[in-house]
């Protein structure tokens, strides 16, 4: 990468042009700048003018936000080895960048947003057809609201015949139509159509699975179901992460379009997040509601603190964290007791994680050895995944996969893609998903998943 401060944005380009002639490669020019304050749900909704790929991130902390535009470039790796493919791919388009940016702050620059499918090795429908198993995008145009700043950031591939001062219109133009301010007026679609898909096979595929575990083949299976929805007209994704905001706090709210498809979620669920060497991870496992008045809300609260099941479906995932983190991290630490963690309309057994990323390691190899947890597929990992793959009557795609960023500074998080949903125009399919153990019985699974239905359906006009 080359980076200065010193150099003014047609020297950089001028010097990405020449060493594109010289190579025969695309070259990377990113610029950074700073702006005046806007609001990034109207920037995601405003871009939807230039007819091109939307994506957007914020951080469940909710002081970090993102929203992009366009495709710069795209990675998309093997299945056999995604993590290392991924990180390898972009190390090579980071070798090829010349980055102006006297800021320097997190998610600005080059900066890759995507995900990861929960299993790639798992047979696909036509439901995930418009999204790879793999794909992280590099935007073209990124707004970054950090710390209360904005900024914005330009990437584009830069080839040898490219002209600077076309290069340098063409973006203008563009910018100035993104920053351009914007009055939104937006009118939820009504559903026509509401399905839970194969129920009873869930069900009994429940019942299979405890019967399972009884006999020793697993300790723990996470089963998942689909729920489809059809609406009087397309659902406008603008207005979905808005009442997202407004309504699932603590969460990471996202949307990443491919094709014609958006899959977008409020999961509350951290995977790994790394930022100046500093690795947070966290265990969220065991599920109740919150109550309807406050002294209901403390007396559910209390019973989830109390309660064996969750307890030990917690436990079982901060042990895999533990052992995932220390072999990236060092000077870890970990509670010695869950608390709860409250959303709108759940509350969770909570434990954090915290370490410093070694030398030589990087935030994909933490995903990678996190990936899945115990919390969405069971133990141990690998039949979990095998039993999964044989016998859940679903086609999870990124159903409760990695999701995320990383930037070119080492910085990025990821998330479990759960409360989330896949919309196709005037369609959209909610997923939903809990942890099966030998005592589960399959009528209270069943209620537990439709409570985890809630935060999407919600939003899109459901009860």
């Amino acid at each position: 990468m080359i980076h200065t401060e010193t150099a003014t944005v047609d020297e950089i380009i001028g010097q990405a042009i020449s060493v594109a002639k010289q190579t025969d490669e695309p070259q990377l020019v990113s610029a950074v700048d700073h702006i005046e304050p806007i609001d990034p749900f109207l920037f995601y909704a405003g871009a939807e003018v230039l007819k091109d790929t939307r994506l957007f991130w914020k951080s469940a902390d909710g002081d970090f936000v993102m929203a992009g535009v366009g495709t710069a470039a795209t990675l998309t790796p093997s299945i056999d080895e995604r993590f290392k493919d991924i990180q390898h791919q972009w190390k090579e388009l980071m070798d090829r960048t010349h980055w102006f940016d006297s800021f320097e702050q997190k998610g600005t620059g080059p900066v890759a947003m995507g995900g990861f499918s929960f299993d790639p090795a798992k047979e696909t429908t036509g439901l995930w057809s418009s999204f790879e198993t793999s794909q992280l995008v590099i935007p073209n145009y990124l707004l970054t609201k950090v710390k209360g700043e904005c900024y914005f950031t330009i990437n584009c591939l830069v080839y040898p015949d490219d002209h600077m001062e076309q290069l340098k219109f063409q973006w203008e133009d563009t910018k100035n139509k993104l920053l351009k301010q914007r009055n939104y007026g937006f009118i939820a679609p009504e559903i026509l159509q509401q399905e839970e898909i194969k129920t009873e096979k869930w069900k009994q595929l429940v019942k299979q699975a405890t019967e399972d575990i009884e006999a020793g083949l697993m300790e723990k299976v996470v089963l998942a179901r689909e729920m489809r929805l059809k609406f009087d007209e397309n659902v406008n994704v603008s207005q979905v992460l808005q009442h997202l905001d407004d309504t699932q706090t603590n969460s990471y709210i996202f949307s990443f379009e491919s094709g014609d498809a958006h899959f977008v979620g409020a999961t509350p669920e951290r995977l790994v997040k790394v930022e100046n060497q500093q690795l947070l991870s966290t265990c969220l496992a065991g599920t109740i509601p919150r109550g309807k008045t406050k002294e209901e809300d403390v007396r559910l609260g209390q019973e989830l603190l109390q309660d064996e099941k969750n307890l030990e479906e917690h436990d079982f995932v901060v042990q895999m964290i533990r052992g995932a983190i220390e072999s990236c991290g060092e000077n870890v630490e970990i509670p010695e007791a869950p608390v709860l963690y409250p959303l709108k309309n759940l509350q969770h057994l909570f434990t954090p994680v915290t370490a410093r990323l070694k030398d030589g390691h990087t935030l994909l190899d933490i995903v990678e050895r996190l990936h899945p947890t115990p919390a969405i597929g069971g133990l141990p990992r690998q039949v979990a995944m095998e039993y999964i793959k044989k016998h859940e009557p679903l086609d999870r795609g990124w159903y409760a996969g990695p999701v995320g960023w990383l930037d070119s500074n080492q910085n990025g998080e990821f998330a479990v893609a759960i409360r989330s949903a896949l919309i196709k125009n005037d369609q959209a399919s909610l997923f939903s998903g809990c942890g099966v153990v030998k005592d589960s019985d399959p009528d209270m699974e069943y209620q537990e998943t439709a409570i985890k239905f809630t935060p999407m359906l919600g939003v899109l006009g459901g009860a």
